[in-house]
């Protein structure tokens, strides 16, 4: 298959192509995030986040550009607006007095959090029982027992591409039955 060819069919929601465009394509987004991050978790996690988000906007995609530079372009947006929400979160400096004072947010949970998250994660079990038995596997797998594309690849004896397109598949068909309610 050729990389038109595939981008082509993937606008037409053609599995194998997205399949052929992870694996050929893959590599190069990870590496790039790999190099920014210094962290292979992250460099992981956004790697998956700019599949995610260039699948589900593909067809937005101008054929006069490489595909590959569209890639690292959404993949870069994608590590920028993650490091503005953690250099937000993580601590505002406030001036009192002419004194710089540091002030930490508290995340802890108070126990109303903890019945808001509790009710939330019912209501999330009920829609991830709405799926197909492979999707709610894969999705229990990854954020419930937390295990790496690696260890899930070996217990469902699969490739490793594999587990992430089904991952990524579940995760926007369960996104859709979220949005229906």
């Amino acid at each position: 298959m050729e990389i038109n060819e595939a981008i082509k069919l993937a606008k037409k929601n053609d599995q194998k192509a997205f399949n052929y465009l992870l694996d050929i394509y893959w590599d190069s987004v990870y590496g790039f995030q790999l190099k920014r991050t210094q962290n292979e978790n992250d460099a992981e996690d956004i790697t998956i986040q700019t599949f995610s988000r260039a699948f589900d906007k593909i067809d937005t995609f101008d054929e006069n550009y490489k595909f590959k530079t569209w890639l690292i372009s959404i993949s870069k947006n994608i590590h920028i607006d993650l490091l503005r929400k953690e250099k937000n979160s993580i601590a505002q400096i406030l001036s009192k007095n002419d004194k710089e004072a540091y002030q930490i947010l508290d995340e802890s949970p108070s126990p109303e959090d903890k019945l808001i998250t509790e009710q939330h994660l019912a209501k999330l079990l009920r829609d991830i029982k709405k799926l197909k038995p492979h999707y709610q596997e894969i999705i229990n797998l990854r954020y419930f027992q937390e295990l790496s594309y690696k260890e899930i690849s070996q217990q469902l004896d699969e490739p490793m591409n594999n587990i992430k397109v089904k991952l990524l598949r579940a995760k926007k068909l369960l996104s859709e039955i979220i949005r229906e309610k």
